[in-house]
């Protein structure tokens, strides 16, 4: 039976497919549900987007650090997805959310956002996924900012500072931390976690 509403975090390390997978849920979660909205939120297309427009200091601050692979700024991240809360969530629709949070610390600015939208029960859906492989992956897609020295600080900062987000969700009350392989092909890995949420 579905849960609703779903609130699932997806954490993996770029290259896992977080994106591709949380865009194939979505379509079936307005399929089998289609009376709740489905918000989606990704901080690295948010970044992304606000690099593009190059219209002041900050976005192109933004340009020039995403370029190298410097980590984002918490304000900034916070700004972008509080902003995104903002316009779209409320207690009713579906949640999915990919980029964050980033860090512990981010883990606790988040919850005062769940806590508000009254939306403490929570997926955690772990991508996990071997840096060869996701490295690999990276370069294929040859995005602009996927260079071999943004691709290493990456991998690097997920290690020290996101790895650790998954010990906290792990000891949350009211979450389920789900893992799933994500070196797989897109329709297995679709597959498992549309079983692992109840879903197929």
């Amino acid at each position: 039976m579905m849960n609703i509403p779903y609130t699932i975090i997806f954490i993996g390390p770029q290259g896992s497919g977080k994106g591709t997978q949380i865009e194939l849920l979505a379509r079936v979660l307005k399929e089998k549900d289609p009376t709740n909205r489905v918000v989606d939120i990704q901080t690295g297309r948010r970044f992304r987007a606000l690099a593009a427009k190059m219209e002041g200091y900050t976005e192109r601050r933004v340009h020039e650090t995403l370029d190298s692979g410097m980590l984002q700024p918490l304000f900034l991240s916070a700004m972008l997805w509080g902003d995104a809360f903002h316009q779209h969530v409320d207690p009713e629709c579906h949640l999915l959310i990919d980029g964050f949070p980033r860090t512990v610390h981010e883990a606790d600015v988040l919850e005062s956002a769940l806590s508000f939208y009254k939306r403490n029960h929570l997926i955690v859906l772990n991508l996990s996924a071997d840096e060869a492989i996701v490295r690999e992956r990276m370069i294929k897609r040859a995005r602009k900012d996927d260079t071999e020295t943004s691709i290493e600080a990456r991998l690097q900062w997920y290690r020290e500072e996101t790895v650790p987000v998954l010990a906290y969700f792990r000891n949350r009350a009211q979450t389920t931390v789900v893992d799933c392989d994500g070196t797989k092909s897109i329709g297995e890995v679709h597959s498992e976690v549309l079983s692992l949420l109840g879903l197929a």
